[in-house]
């Protein structure tokens, strides 16, 4: 992790849901994303922020 990018607060996955499946997310500290399994997505951290958008998630292999 570089030192200027931000921790990713643990606490608020229990605030967040995916936006398109409705469900819980898992946190994959090692990319900096949030991974909802039910939609095939990883939703983004950038700076510390998750970037919940899902034109801007990764699809899943």
């Amino acid at each position: 992790m570089s030192e200027t990018q931000i921790e990713f607060d643990r606490r608020m996955l229990e605030a967040l849901i995916c936006p398109r499946s409705q469900t819980t997310l898992e946190y994959d500290k090692a990319r900096q994303e949030l991974v909802s399994k039910a939609a095939g997505l990883a939703y983004p951290i950038r700076n510390g922020i998750p970037v919940m958008l899902v034109d801007e998630a990764r699809v899943l292999e």
